[in-house]
């Protein structure tokens, strides 16, 4: 965080071998506020100035490569890429201003995307939407897992199908978030119908636990 542009920065480095000055360290400018320790969505702050990183949303989303534990599914909510709430609530942002940078500003496209639309992506198909972003470095398969995980949580009995579509799904991570979901959103006779499509011919000890867990939240 910086004083008079806020929390929502990049962070760059220059190197050098000239003699530089260095700056002078910024003091504590955060005092008793604890906004985004208690805005965090899966208490991903044990304490002040410390992140558990094993509980964030922007690492489980993009950085962690395997399945995602039960108990941080429900709070992802519909994100799929990324958290950042920590940032938005920090007060110090009221001094930010807008990046007139065309390599920050956000493409059309991606703006408002549909969540049935992301759960449909080939390899193929993710690479052409997501090339020149940060997000083709997650992979399709981490990325469809997210997508997933945000359809669940959706509560819209509608989507049960998109979920269902990717029962078949050649990714084990895919397959598994796609149980989850479908357990939330079918009901349960359809949810059994799949299962017993589905589950004697799954080889993949995760996905076969999703199966036999339906309640796991």
């Amino acid at each position: 965080m910086a004083r008079g542009r806020g929390s929502w920065l990049f962070l760059g480095e220059v190197f050098t071998t000239l003699a530089l000055e260095p700056d002078q360290a910024e003091s504590d400018l955060c005092g008793s506020c604890r906004r985004c320790l208690d805005a965090c969505p899966t208490n991903a702050f044990p304490a002040p100035y410390r992140l558990d990183a094993r509980r964030c949303i922007s690492y489980l989303t993009i950085e962690h490569k395997g399945h995602i534990a039960p108990e941080f599914r429900a709070a992802m909510g519909n994100r799929i890429y990324g958290c950042d709430d920590c940032l938005a609530v920090c007060p110090w942002n009221k001094f930010a201003q807008r990046t007139t940078e065309p390599a920050f500003l956000p493409r059309a496209e991606l703006t408002a995307p549909r969540l049935a639309e992301l759960a449909r992506l080939d390899d193929a198909g993710f690479r052409e939407l997501f090339a020149g972003t940060a997000i083709k470095r997650t992979g399709r398969d981490r990325f469809v897992r997210n997508v997933l995980i945000a359809l669940g949580n959706s509560g819209d009995p509608n989507q049960a199908p998109v979920a269902e579509a990717r029962l078949g799904d050649a990714a084990p991570l895919v397959r598994a978030m796609a149980v989850w979901a479908l357990q939330r959103l079918a009901d349960e006779e359809g949810f059994e119908r799949a299962r017993a499509r589905h589950l004697p011919g799954e080889p993949d000890p995760a996905v076969r636990a999703e199966w036999g867990e339906t309640g796991g939240d």
